[in-house]
């Protein structure tokens, strides 16, 4: 903006146009003030620099254009530049003033201010009588080179915190190292040189030099085993490796044999500031007890390792040096929980005396799935502890820095939030973590739930006692023979045998045991168990205490493709050798009896058929004398006088005459059936259908059918026999049916199921019915000859007899049942 020139007295105007040009072409950041302060005009470089534009700023005061921060601190910028303004009116010298802050407005964004250093003078303008006449006001902007030196303080500041805080934390990763219970160690370079190990690592090879030597000198024993080439991989790969459980045959002291030892280990890249493999850190757990017996609950401590790095130069800039500290520091820290976060063991740090669960890894937070305990005091996030020993021995810890140990002990905790407690069985350590100056800061928490190894050891301790009892009671030696020949168990069976305790076998040689003689007898079969042969044998032994006949059996316990051991059952077969010989002589016996046998079976194959003979003989030659009886009863009737014939003493004589007479013509009749049914066996037979039988019976039945309204029911499913001639086949069906019909039960319609199927090697018959029935001891006699048990229908007591010989002919057998008012079941088993 131009000035109008006036030579007016006290008048500020700007003297002329073409100075005012003069001046904004300046190549300083100036402005003209009147002594009011007032701004009579500014530089191009200014304008530029407080980001103004001139016409808003010129005739304006110099403070009301650029007013204080409100924000920026409690003494204001404006009084340092009025009181540099009013020195110059009053002195008419010149005033400069060294650095300070005067913040100008961002014209972009109202009411927030730019942060700006400057260095400024302010000179007087005096006219011809010596009075001000203008103010110029000159400034730089130092903003740049003041926030660079305040840079440069608070990185120097930020870099001694940084490395204060690293050497704590070395110190802290030392002591945390050196404490742990877990072994650790670090390798360095290619070659895996020991630079490091904890007390752990160096107590598991107590005997052996390993500090300052390569992995594979220390020990050599590896050079062929997998690790070699699983650490190699590690180094060139950067990749983490976890074994579990791996077996490494390696000796614990050196020049012994190696023994088999199974390890948990892990083996991490360890990197330099460029991010290179420079080494391996080992951690690693002996669990060879745990591996072997699955009863000893892992003891491990996981998970802490050392990076001791010291800044091998220092950087010329500040900030570069301050970026290498931190990361460091950061590096460290975050391998030390990458360790504890990937670690195969349950770790949490509770902090402070409250307890506060600092880090709590996968594995521990997997053991409480429901619940958020991150953050919280142990009392807050598992209240269930309270009342039980684990705030006192954590405070015990916390206080005296003692660590403690514990195996499998229970506690009633809730897996999940609100869940029912349950009891949890643990072993864990508590160690003690002190700080940069060695107070304690909190505890370690390194844990195992062992409730499935403690409750497989409880059901296998039952499992052992339930063993031991059940062999106790059983009469044999049962026992089990480690490979140095010495008994490992024994049953109470030995107690009888040899005179001594159970307690005094146990871990005694065999042959101090049963005896020098016994021994010698045994020995072979005893090397051909250990080789791993399976075998039974039987001999004499001279126990010490008398000669017994033994039978006895090795089983060779096989584990990992080697023999451990083997068990062996020995059973007492004196009484049994003995049995033996003697069954040998009755054997011999036996045969001489069973030719004597078989010729008095002979002599009476020939009686029966004499028998038979004289039955036939007998049968018929009694027909005509009867016949004639019979005759001569009615020749005498007609002969007798008619009044005596009235009497009622002749009437019953003579039907008890004539009843005689025809139970001896039943009996002659049956006793021919008998002999031709035995004749009858030796006939030709041939295939017979069961259907057609059981049709051509029901027609001969057919009258007795209508007249008892019998219902039948028939199911033989076509089935034929060629076991019996058709003949008998019928005679054994009909005498079923017919009785079936006669026995009916006065009280209901005979109701008869006539059924046949195939059972076994045997096509069974089976005729039911709901009849009178017989009670069970009248069951034992049913088939006996002239055996009759209802006398109210006529009847010989041969039929069911002849029945069971034609089914005895044939191979068969017959069953029955049968309940007294119920109804009787015959089954006929036919052989196919």
């Amino acid at each position: 903006m131009a000035v109008k020139s006036s030579s007016e007295p006290g008048s500020t105007a700007f003297p002329t146009l073409l100075f005012n040009r003069v001046f904004e072409a300046q190549a300083g950041l100036q402005i003209l003030l009147s002594p009011e302060l007032t701004i009579l005009a500014a530089t191009d470089a200014f304008i530029q620099e407080s980001m103004t534009v001139r016409d808003s700023i010129v005739g304006k005061s110099v403070f009301e254009v650029f007013p204080d921060n409100p924000v920026a601190s409690d003494n204001p910028s404006s009084s340092i530049l009025k009181n540099s303004f009013e020195q110059v009116l009053k002195t008419r010298e010149p005033h400069k003033i060294e650095v300070f802050r005067y913040d100008i407005p961002d014209q972009n964004n109202p009411g927030i201010f730019l942060e700006r250093y400057w260095v400024t003078s302010n000179v007087p303008v005096l006219d011809d009588k010596g009075q001000v006449l203008y103010i110029i006001h000159e400034t730089s902007n130092v903003t740049g080179e003041v926030k660079a030196k305040q840079e440069l303080f608070n990185s120097r500041e930020r870099e001694k915190r940084a490395l204060a805080q690293a050497e704590q934390q070395r110190i802290r990763l030392e002591r945390l190292f050196e404490q742990a219970p877990a072994a650790f160690a670090m390798l360095e370079g290619p070659d895996f040189v020991y630079r490091v190990l904890n007390n752990a690592y160096q107590q598991l090879f107590p005997g052996r030099k390993m500090l300052g030597l390569p992995l594979f000198e220390a020990l050599p024993e590896l050079r062929d085993q997998a690790v070699y080439d699983i650490i190699h991989t590690v180094y060139n790969t950067g990749e983490t490796f976890e074994g579990k459980e791996v077996l490494i045959p390696i000796a614990r002291y050196a020049g012994e044999s190696a023994e088999d030892i199974y390890w948990n280990f892990i083996y991490q890249a360890l990197y330099d500031a460029d991010g290179q493999v420079n080494g391996i850190l080992i951690f690693a757990l002996d669990v060879t007890e745990f591996v072997a017996a699955r009863q000893q609950v892992q003891k491990t401590a996981d998970a802490l390792h050392n990076f001791n790095r010291e800044l091998e130069r220092r950087v010329e800039r500040r900030t570069h040096e301050l970026r290498i500290a931190q990361a460091e520091a950061l590096s460290q820290k975050q391998q030390l929980e990458t360790l504890f976060m990937q670690a195969p063991s349950a770790i949490c740090i509770l902090n402070g005396p409250d307890f506060i669960f600092q880090l709590v890894n996968p594995v521990y937070q997997q053991i409480f799935p429901g619940r958020d305990i991150l953050g919280k005091p142990l009392t807050v996030a598992l209240p269930e502890v309270k009342g039980t020993a684990i705030p006192e021995i954590l405070n015990r810890v916390y206080r005296t820095g003692e660590p403690y140990v514990a195996e499998d002990l229970p506690l009633m905790l809730a897996r999940n939030e609100g869940g029912p407690l349950e009891q949890i069985y643990w072993t864990f350590t508590y160690q003690a973590r002190r700080n940069g100056e060695g107070v304690i800061d909190g505890v370690l928490v390194f844990a195992h739930e062992v409730t499935n190894q403690v409750e497989a050891r409880r059901a296998i301790e039952a499992s052992a006692k339930q063993l031991q009892l059940v062999t106790d009671s059983l009469p044999v030696l049962i026992s089990y023979i480690d490979k140095e020949e010495k008994y490992r168990f024994a049953n109470r069976a030995y107690e009888s045998w040899f005179n001594m305790k159970v307690e005094d076998v146990v871990n005694r040689p065999v042959q101090d045991v049963v005896g020098i003689k016994a021994y010698e007898k045994a020995k072979a079969y005893i090397h051909r168990a250990l080789a791993g042969e399976r075998l039974t044998y039987e001999a004499a032994m001279p126990y010490p205490k008398g000669l017994r006949h033994t039978r006895t059996t090795f089983i060779p316990d096989e584990r990992e493709g080697q023999v451990a051991g083997f068990y062996a059952l020995v059973l007492d077969s004196t009484e049994h050798v003995k049995s033996r010989k003697v069954l040998e002589k009755r054997e011999q016996e036996a045969k001489a009896m069973a030719g004597k046998l078989a010729n008095a079976n002979q002599k009476l194959t020939h009686i029966n058929a004499d028998l038979d003979n004289f039955i036939y003989t007998a049968s018929h030659d009694l027909k005509a004398p009867i016949s004639n009886i019979e005759m001569l009863i009615e020749e005498l009737l007609i002969e007798l006088p008619t009044d005596s014939l009235t009497k009622d003493e002749v009437s019953v004589i003579i039907n008890m005459i004539r009843g005689a007479v025809a139970r001896f013509k039943n009996t002659i009749s049956s006793l021919t059936e008998i002999t031709r049914l035995q004749k009858d066996n030796q006939m030709s037979i041939a295939t017979v259908s069961i259907a057609d039988v059981v049709q051509e019976v029901m027609l001969d039945l057919d009258k007795l059918i209508r007249k008892t309204e019998a219902e039948i029911s028939i199911s033989v499913d076509g089935h034929t026999t060629s076991s019996f001639s058709q003949k008998n086949l019928r005679s054994i069906v009909y005498n079923f049916l017919s009785n079936s019909l006669k026995y009916k039960h006065p009280e209901r319609k005979p109701e008869i199921k006539i059924n046949s199927y195939v059972e076994a090697n045997y096509l069974v018959l089976t005729v039911q019915d709901n009849g009178l029935g017989i009670n069970d001891e009248q069951q034992t006699k049913l088939f006996t000859m002239f055996r009759r048990f209802h006398d109210h229908v006529e009847g010989s007591g041969v039929g069911l007899y002849m029945v069971k010989r034609m089914i005895d002919n044939a191979g068969g057998k017959i069953e029955v049942e049968s309940q007294v008012n119920t109804g009787s079941l015959f089954k006929v088993y036919i052989p196919l």
